[in-house]
């Protein structure tokens, strides 16, 4: 689709005052990409190779650990390059494939989430049914769309503000979305606002609603529940319940920034909280998943254990 734009580059203007200090920052975001990249690939080869772990929670949890390869892979190399490039300018034909990737991202993170929370709902309040509602068939028809709706729907948002010229080139940011490059447009982008602003509801509204439904009634059975119960309920919630408030953090902080005023925060912290729904729930959900259901830290451990045995012990042919 031809672009009638003015301006053929974006310029990420958060670059600039990183250049002192460049070499200390790509080391800080070359180690959480490398961070992040093992924690999840080892978490989905356990996950993947281990076949008692072939169950609804932990298929999500997978999925999950996809989404954080997916979204970190779509802006920290990105970052990277700039800073070592010394580079803050970026293609606007870049700049608008990167907002695709963050979007879809961000959407398809919070759609898996709420997918996760039935999931526990399920678990808790009807265990008895549990791999009945929860079967693999459902569940992979739950996750084809938690992946497939979101590209697919946010596609059809992402055409209108390619019709858009463009006349300013600067984004004080050290990424591209989708209001900030909207924000740039020499005609009037109310339409496009409008249109972004209802998509914001239908993509997280959903989502939320699922959410709420799941733990009011988690909690109205946990309250006529035994203590040894709330407890067993409170152990099968928390990695989830980390999970949401991980990701809304930096997520509506996200949105509130884009859509309102926000230069009486800080502008360091600004540019923090923008990075925080990109990179914390990547590199810490792995870790949550991980040590907190037994289950995965079980096969993961005796993974490790069984692969230090192996290099422990010495080949025979040296004292031949």
């Amino acid at each position: 689709m031809e672009n009638s734009s003015t301006v053929s580059s974006i310029i990420l203007s958060a670059y600039f005052g990183m250049q002192d200090f460049k070499y200390m920052y790509f080391s800080i975001f070359f180690i959480l990409y490398i961070g992040i990249v093992a924690e999840n690939v080892i978490l989905i080869v356990v996950i993947y190779t281990e076949k008692t772990l072939h169950q609804p929670m932990y298929f999500l949890v997978c999925n999950l650990a996809a989404n954080g390869l997916y979204g970190s892979t779509a802006l920290l190399p990105a970052v990277l390059r700039n800073l070592a490039w010394s580079s803050s300018e970026i293609s606007l034909a870049s700049c608008q494939t990167q907002i695709y990737f963050i979007h879809t991202y961000a959407i398809v993170e919070f759609t898996i989430i709420g997918v996760m929370s039935y999931d526990r709902y399920v678990a808790i309040c009807h265990p008895l049914r549990y791999h009945t509602l929860m079967s693999l068939t459902k569940v992979y028809k739950l996750v084809v769309f938690s992946w497939l709706c979101p590209l697919v729907a946010f596609q059809m948002f992402y055409i209108l503000p390619l019709q858009l010229k463009y006349c300013m080139k600067n984004i004080d940011k050290l990424y591209c979305i989708n209001y900030s490059l909207v924000k740039l447009s020499c005609t009037n982008p109310s339409v496009v606002n409008i249109v972004g602003l209802i998509c914001v509801v239908l993509y997280t509204f959903p989502q939320l609603v699922m959410i709420m439904y799941s733990y009011a009634h988690i909690l109205r059975i946990c309250a006529s529940s035994s203590k040894e119960s709330k407890l067993k309920a409170l152990r099968t919630c928390i990695p989830h319940l980390f999970a949401i408030i991980n990701y809304c953090v930096g997520y509506f902080f996200e949105i509130l920034q884009s859509r309102f005023d926000t230069n009486h925060i800080p502008y360091r912290a600004q540019v923090f909280m923008s990075l925080y729904f990109l990179i914390f729930p990547p590199i810490l959900n792995p870790a949550i998943y991980g040590l907190s259901i037994k289950a995965i830290r079980v096969k993961l451990f005796k993974r490790f254990d069984n692969k230090n045995r192996i290099l422990s012990v010495k080949d025979p042919r040296l004292f031949i």
